[in-house]
């Protein structure tokens, strides 16, 4: 009989755009050691932006491979809205705190308080859903894809905000304080959007429930 280990191939099962997925995840404990020190060590801050640019290039990339090798699956499903969360959520809050913000953009609370009830909104709503109808419902919707490209863009806004404002005017705070008011009123379509959609699987859930008592009792 073979071995366990022969039999099982763990890797194996980790398509391309999860690996790449789990690789995002990783990355965010080195962003947020270079975000938490960069105020004291200015180039800290350009390596914290690589490395926020090639997450957010990979969620571009695994996306795209999933579409073309077709291994869209469940585990990818979960995998990278929470990769996209984690990245996001962190930045948002070290860019708000007094000691690892970006000179001339600090994050304002209320921003920070959106993106962050926006995740939890979503997450309690999904528990909801799941005890509601028994089923795991993953079901990203163009508002919550918009925003959350938003909010990808802001943050990279905000990181480079001090070289912009070099350029003459202070654009970089400009285009930050602009970015701020736009990411909140895009968290607030995405949590309006995914309510919609979770009081569509729970009214589709009775519906069909209600379908298979009355062909019983038929």
């Amino acid at each position: 009989m073979r071995s366990l280990g022969h039999a099982i191939r763990p890797w194996a099962y980790l398509s391309w755009p999860n690996r790449l997925t789990m690789l995002r995840l990783l990355l965010v404990a080195p962003f947020v050691v270079l975000m938490k020190h960069q105020q004291l060590r200015p180039p800290l801050r350009h390596l914290a932006l690589g490395i926020f640019l090639l997450m957010a290039l990979s969620d571009l990339v695994d996306g795209f491979l999933a579409r073309r090798l077709g291994t869209s699956g469940r585990l990818g499903a979960i995998l990278d809205p929470l990769a996209d969360k984690a990245l996001i959520v962190s930045a948002a809050i070290l860019l708000s705190l007094e000691h690892s913000h970006v000179r001339g953009a600090r994050l304002p609370d209320w921003v920070v308080v959106m993106i962050v009830g926006k995740d939890l909104w979503v997450v309690v709503g999904f528990i909801v859903v799941f005890l509601l109808t028994g089923k795991v419902r993953v079901m990203p919707t163009l508002p919550g894809k918009v925003c959350t490209c938003g909010q990808l863009v802001m943050v990279t806004a905000v990181l480079l905000s001090p070289e912009l404002n070099a350029i003459g005017p202070p654009i970089g705070t400009w285009l930050a304080r602009g970015l701020w008011w736009a990411v909140g009123g895009l968290c607030l379509l995405t949590a309006v959007s995914y309510t919609r959609l979770g009081l569509a699987f729970v009214a589709e859930a009775d519906q069909n429930r209600h379908n298979d008592q009355t062909g019983r009792a038929a």
